[in-house]
């Protein structure tokens, strides 16, 4: 038996960042759109296990590691400063919870009708213009939604190993590690790169000794190499360990340990080590199983993303993808973009997505934020640079909050002074980079940032003096 629903302008499969956003973006603009979440709760990876907690996590985490090392510095004296995990963990659960929560009220709010369950594509016809969803779940007969158009933004999973699968109890993906029940003596994280370096902090700082194994010679190799290696030497001085150009090979769960076998690249020696939990954080992948794509035809790469024209369609019309199940950068930011673009693009705007302008964040202490392009990506386009770069130890903000580690740096055009490119290691790097985002939206160009009025004492300051940099003539605070 199946129940069937009257039509929609647009069904969206998936309610993380870009489903829930294009939805509100399609309603607003008069579409009848529901949505389709397999959850219990909406708000997708980001929200639930991904983003928000990791971030409440991380606030946390560095506070109790301010209360042990730092407050003295402030004329603050604690004595016998104790880690409650259960009441941090609660934390991050009243947070998630009140924006799920949030979600849900903006479904309503907007008139946007959702149906819980696994939505699967059963029908697309380009020449009916109509297509068919049908949703599953263990607690009612299957519903048929029929529908104009379907926005499939079913995001990603982690990557898993057959090596090394998740149990989330010993070896944990990034969902494991936000919820373990107590603090590991010895944390083994694989992979180094933007969630394992922020979830092994996290657990770092309450007392776990981390050890980071990464593939490749360095860490996040997409990003600003010299921000980069400030954010390494920090977290070694916080005891982090690092083991570059590494191959994990096995691994053996013996009693309350996990023990595993690496290959170091350049020597071919093989070695062990043991922890107590293994995080294994190797990259993510678009999650599209039980959608339908494949029964009706549509293509992917061979990385399993699927492929879309310049307004997000794929080769069945009416059928449009956007988020992790796409290529370019999984960011929560890039598929909300992605989301709304599509929706004005249905509703006969001239949606569009400045993917140059996409910033990335990674939430350790430092923080490192990056937009645009790097040095070496920038050579290899054929610009000729001036690049300009200013410490937050000159900042007299920055030495107010005894945060002064790391930089600000501009790249820009040498010809046009356009700015190319903007990285951040150091105190609110992710809130800082915007200005550099904005500035680079508009075309702005070094010269923009240092004419702009910046409000003394800030941290922004930093941002105007590399700007002030590029043309040589930053000054000394």
């Amino acid at each position: 038996m199946v129940k069937a629903v009257n039509q929609f302008d647009v069904v969206v499969i998936g309610s993380g960042p870009g489903g829930y956003v294009g939805a509100i973006r399609c309603a607003q603009l008069g579409l009848k759109t529901a949505i389709v979440e397999k959850d219990k709760t909406l708000g997708g990876t980001c929200l639930n296990v991904g983003c928000i907690p990791s971030k409440a996590l991380l606030e946390s985490s560095e506070l109790y590691e301010m209360s042990l090392h730092d407050f003295k510095n402030h004329g603050i004296d604690l004595s016998q400063v104790k880690l409650n995990l259960f009441q941090m963990m609660a934390r991050k659960d009243k947070i998630v919870k009140e924006l799920t929560q949030g979600i849900s009220f903006l479904m309503k709010k907007n008139k946007i009708e959702t149906f819980k369950g696994l939505g699967k594509i059963v029908q697309a016809s380009a020449a009916a213009q109509s297509a068919i969803v049908e949703v599953t779940n263990d607690e009612s007969v299957p519903i048929r939604i029929e529908t104009k158009n379907i926005i499939c933004a079913t995001g990603s999973i982690p990557t898993a190993l057959p090596f090394l699968k998740y149990d989330e109890t010993k070896i944990v993906s990034s969902t494991g590690a936000l919820a373990l029940q107590e603090v590991p003596k010895q944390m083994i994280v694989v992979g180094g790169g933007v969630i394992g370096l922020e979830l092994g902090s996290v657990w770092q700082r309450l007392g776990s000794q981390v050890t980071v194994i990464e593939y490749a010679d360095k860490l996040c190799p997409t990003m600003d190499q010299q921000s980069i290696a400030v954010l390494k030497k920090s977290l070694e001085k916080s005891g982090m360990i690092f083991i570059l150009q590494a191959k994990v090979t096995n691994s053996t769960v013996k009693g309350s340990q996990v023990e595993i076998e690496f290959e170091e690249i350049k020597t071919g020696q093989v070695k062990n080590l043991k922890a107590d939990v293994v995080m294994v954080s190797t990259g993510r992948k678009p999650f599209s199983q039980g959608l339908g794509l494949d029964e009706i035809g549509v293509q992917k790469d061979k990385l399993g993303r699927v492929l879309v024209d310049g307004h997000f369609q794929t080769n069945i019309p009416g059928v449009y993808a956007i988020g992790d199940l796409i290529p370019g950068p999984m960011l929560a930011h890039k598929a909300e973009e992605e989301g709304v673009a599509v929706a004005e693009i249905l509703s006969g705007q001239a949606g569009h997505v400045n993917y140059p302008t996409v910033p990335s964040v990674i939430y350790t202490h430092p923080e490192v934020a990056s937009v645009g392009l790097t040095e070496e990506e920038a050579t290899a386009k054929g610009y000729k640079l001036a690049v300009g770069t200013f410490p937050f130890m000159a900042n007299g903000r920055a030495k107010a909050l005894g945060t002064h580690e790391g930089m600000v740096k501009i790249i820009a055009d040498k010809a046009s002074d356009k700015i190319l490119g903007g990285h951040i290691v150091g105190p609110r790097a992710g809130d800082l980079i915007h200005e550099i985002v904005v500035a680079m939206e508009f075309g702005g160009s070094s010269e923009d940032l240092a004419r702009s009025f910046h409000a003394h004492p800030t941290l922004n300051e930093v941002v105007r003096e590399a700007a002030l940099a590029v043309d040589r003539r930053a000054r000394q605070m």
